[in-house]
């Protein structure tokens, strides 16, 4: 609570019992009203305001659904704790158990889409940035606090349309992170990749554009092993080319739909490409965050890699507002 802004999300690849493959979204957002909160009787009184989406992708069917809620932790209506570990939004939840909450469970019902799954953690956190301090830009306290679950075994059930779906095989990722400051003044956005390798490695990367196109040098990620063990990536590790492009007939922004990521010091050479093209959420402040899938080669014999993973892309919606978060 004595930063302003935190935010827990969670994003997975699942597989159905009959082959049917579904991504999904559910992300918790606080932010803090007052630096220095003043006790009050009232049991309406707020001290943060919780903002949560939701979405599914039917990669089978190609259709994408998002939902979006607001609440206010007056009255228990939302809230955070850390022991035990519970984000909600009404009944949108995420409840964890174990240490620090590795094996989570989440629920969250909308009007067309529906999850109850469970997420099992075995691999240690990633701490991103410096171990777990994420510098954002080059202004004083531009950053974060930042660490990253990068691979959950994940089954449960996943509602579609009123189908029910049990998931018996799937991989999630989870992001914790807090902090009080935004984006340096030359900031619109950023393109942030979560993305885990059939190998057993993952890779993490946020570059942040700016106003003219290019990168902040302060972009960064991590690529984690299959140990656990952690390598920092800056934006001189990183080649990202965007190859294809799709504009949403909503909003008139023009998306990235395809890159070309290469990681030259571990021999990654990827292509990533979008499981559906409209995975923009319609909600106050419009983004893309969606499903991906991703082939490639690595090492120095440029063996094939395969894997999945979630793109998220602010900023690119005309006169838009920024996400919060990242």
């Amino acid at each position: 609570p004595e930063y302003q802004t935190e935010w827990w999300y969670y994003t997975g690849n699942v597989q159905a019992r009959d082959g049917q493959e579904l991504g999904f979204q559910l992300t918790f957002f606080r932010r803090g009203l007052d630096p220095e909160p003043v006790a009050r009787a009232s049991r309406w009184a707020t001290q943060n305001i919780y903002l949560a989406h939701f979405t599914v992708t039917d990669i089978s069917g190609e259709r994408f659904y998002a939902a979006e809620r607001f609440s206010r932790d007056g009255a228990h209506l939302a809230g955070a704790t850390g022991e035990p570990y519970h984000v909600f939004i009404e009944d949108w939840q995420a409840t964890g158990s174990g240490p620090e909450g590795m094996t989570m469970h989440l629920r969250a019902q909308a009007k067309d889409m529906a999850i109850d799954l469970e997420l099992r953690n075995d691999k240690a956190p990633t701490l991103q940035g410096d171990r777990g301090y994420s510098v954002k830009g080059a202004g004083v306290g531009n950053a974060s606090y930042y660490y990253s679950l990068t691979r959950m075994d994940t089954t449960g059930k996943v509602t579609v349309n009123g189908n029910a779906f049990p998931i018996v095989a799937g991989a999630s990722w989870m992001d914790h992170e807090w902090g009080t400051s935004r984006l340096e003044s030359d900031g619109v956005g950023w393109d942030w990749f979560a993305l885990q390798l059939d190998d057993g490695r993952e890779l993490t990367w946020a570059q942040i554009r700016r106003a003219d196109g290019t990168a902040n040098p302060a972009s960064f990620g991590k690529l984690t092993a299959a140990d656990g063990s952690t390598t920092p990536l800056r934006a001189t590790d990183i080649e990202l080319e965007v190859t294809k492009s799709w504009n949403s007939p909503r909003s008139g922004a023009r998306y990235p739909a395809a890159w070309q990521l290469r990681v030259p010091q571990a021999g990654l050479n990827l292509t990533i490409t979008p499981r559906v093209a409209d995975q923009e959420l319609p909600v106050s402040i419009v983004y893309w965050e969606g499903a991906v899938a991703i082939q490639g080669t690595t090492g120095a014999t440029a063996e094939p890699v395969t894997g999945r993973g979630y793109v998220e892309l602010t900023g690119y919606v005309p006169n838009g507002e920024r996400v919060p978060g990242r």
